[in-house]
């Protein structure tokens, strides 16, 4: 009988030594992670990465993506400025403002062209809002483009890549001047970002390093 009780109270303190077991916390290490706190982990570990592709492709100051460095690649029929006022390897002030960034900044001078520049209004390929008075687009850079130069108003199918949308959209010509365009390299004033072969600048947009 005695042997009987004390095997049913060692049994109790298994019972609730167990129980105490299974109520407790797990320890930290052990514990699945919250949902959220998962979601918070995987967002700061893809932030930087995300950052860094935005600055690669950001927009303009209408919104529209910009492709802000290029190839440096120049249509065959575009000729080199023979006297420019920025010769090529040099330096001069950025004093215009396409992108965010640019005005006041520093830039290389990669290549000097004469041409005819114009700015431009257009509805991208693929759909998007409509993008106004976009400067520059280059006359040897307009689809099927004859040996005179267009005027304002005029209706041109567009053959470059500045923008997204922009290769094979049809455009308005808003204005158009003969000129001297530059290819530039520059570091941006806001982000730090590295932009090469950027096209175009025109002469009245740069000023000489004091």
């Amino acid at each position: 009988m005695i042997k009987d009780k004390m095997m049913m109270g060692a049994l109790s303190i298994v019972a609730a030594l167990a129980l105490g077991a299974c109520n407790a916390d797990p320890s930290p290490a052990d514990a699945p992670m919250d949902m959220d706190e998962q979601m918070d982990e995987n967002m700061g570990e893809n932030s930087d990465e995300m950052n860094d592709q935005m600055d690669e492709n950001m927009d303009d100051e209408d919104g529209h993506m910009m492709n802000h460095s290029g190839s440096g690649e120049v249509p065959d029929d575009l000729e080199e400025a023979q006297d420019p006022k920025y010769a090529v390897g040099t330096q001069a002030i950025i004093t215009t403002d396409h992108m965010s960034g640019m005005k006041d900044a520093e830039a290389t001078i990669v290549g000097a062209y004469d041409t005819t520049v114009y700015a431009v209004s257009y509805t991208p390929e693929g759909g998007g809002d409509p993008v106004e008075d976009h400067k520059w687009v280059i006359h040897e850079e307009l689809d099927d483009a004859p040996e005179e130069p267009y005027a304002a108003g005029d209706e041109v199918v567009l053959d470059a890549d500045h923008m997204e949308g922009m290769d094979g959209a049809s455009a308005t010509i808003d204005s158009a001047e003969e000129t001297t365009v530059y290819m530039i390299d520059f570091t941006t004033t806001d982000t730090e970002e590295e932009v090469t072969n950027h096209k175009w600048v025109t002469e009245d947009e740069l000023a000489p390093v004091e």
